[in-house]
């Protein structure tokens, strides 16, 4: 299938691929599924249906860690390696692995039909350790209790914090059940979501195929939901901090940051399910502006906001000399972010999300592994 002269391969129809390969409205621009990895590396230059896919998460890498950093600039900022940044760093972590997990699928995915389910595996495996990590930032610096220390009558007083029967400190904007929830279960159902989601969303490549596109869109809804309590909380609740302070100032964008955040995953949400504009033209949105590149753009717009949203509560903390992570010894009320509790907890999900990986690999290998042979006698690549 070479053709000579060292020229790549052709791109093809619909109708000359395999039926895995194909999808809705989408009629041209396909690779065949027997690239080598030096061919789908060279093909991220050339004008196929995965190009925008690859660059729409590729680029944002960029982008993404160029605002990251800029919280270690800050005046009063810890160094990026103090404990205080363990969550942000875990956060980074996260939507880093989901971008470039995200941009590989794409790019990679013509090696072979069992690489393809691979790819895929592994960039649900990805957003699932995102929202874990998502969750982390949010748990230390978002929480109820975050920044609550026990300094003092001046913190008490400025903070309007009272001492429950533990001898701990609540803060008198809190909803007891809520820090009940937040304590002890919050990380914990982070983690289980994000399990059940992986495990979802793998299935819907080996069943439920009809509805995938629903499905795996619905089906991270449930992460959104548990991760986002305590900005639910925040919202519902007043401010933690004085009006008159520079914290409320920096906190006090928090919830526009959010609200993008949300409508840029309901219109992302939009174009997975709908499959506009392809299915208004067939055909003509084959390489550029399909759906799932407006998809991809949307999704990182909702990453985008999430971290100024982040950033700004971290600053807010920051900001008050009086609201620093607490440290991890009692009477603290939230314990200070540790390795354990941090990276540990995101190394022993990802641990468990590779064991789920491998297993479907395993059953990818064994359904497509013989029709992947046959389509490489078929179809021999001749120089």
């Amino acid at each position: 299938m070479r053709l000579k002269c060292g020229q790549p391969l052709p791109l093809l129809r619909h109708s000359d691929v395999p039926p895995r390969v194909i999808e809705n409205f989408i009629l041209t621009g396909y690779r065949f599924p027997n690239y080598s990895l030096k061919e789908c590396l060279m093909s991220a230059f050339r004008p196929t249906n995965e190009t925008g896919n690859f660059w729409s998460h590729f680029l944002p890498v960029f982008i993404f860690f160029y605002h990251f950093v800029e919280v270690f600039s800050w005046e009063g900022a810890p160094s990026g390696e103090a404990p205080f940044f363990y969550p942000l760093w875990n956060y980074f972590l996260g939507v880093f692995c989901l971008l470039m997990a995200s941009s590989l699928a794409h790019l990679l995915n013509s090696m072979s039909l069992v690489v393809r389910e691979v790819c895929f595996f592994v960039d649900y495996g990805t957003i699932s350790s995102y929202t874990v990590g998502s969750s982390l930032a949010y748990y230390y610096y978002i929480h109820p209790r975050a920044g609550i220390v026990d300094t003092g009558t001046l913190n008490s007083s400025v903070m309007g914090v009272t001492h429950d029967h533990a001898g701990l400190q609540t803060p008198s904007y809190a909803i007891p059940d809520f820090i009940v929830f937040f304590e002890s279960f919050y990380i914990p159902c982070a983690c289980v979501v994000a399990i059940i989601c992986v495990l979802s969303c793998c299935n819907t490549r080996q069943r439920w195929r009809r509805h995938r596109y629903i499905i795996r869109t619905l089906v991270f809804l449930l992460p959104f939901l548990v991760s986002s309590t305590p900005i639910f909380h925040r919202l519902l609740s007043r401010s933690p901090y004085s009006n008159t302070s520079s914290s409320f100032t920096a906190s006090s964008s928090m919830p526009v940051y959010f609200y993008r955040h949300c409508l840029w995953l309901v219109v992302s949400a939009i174009f997975n399910i709908s499959k506009f504009p392809e299915r208004l033209a067939p055909g003509r949105f084959d390489i550029w502006g399909h759906s799932h590149q407006w998809f991809h753009c949307c999704t990182f717009l909702s990453i985008l906001d999430e971290l100024h949203m982040i950033k700004a509560e971290v600053q807010a903390i920051l900001l008050s000399p009086t609201l620093l992570l607490p440290p991890a010894t009692p009477p603290s009320a939230l314990p200070a972010p540790t390795i354990a509790a941090t990276y540990g907890v995101m190394l022993l999900l990802q641990t468990t999300i590779v064991s789920i990986i491998m297993w479907f690999s395993w059953q990818a290998n064994h359904i497509h592994g013989p029709q992947t042979d046959q389509l490489k006698k078929a179809h021999p690549k001749t120089t």
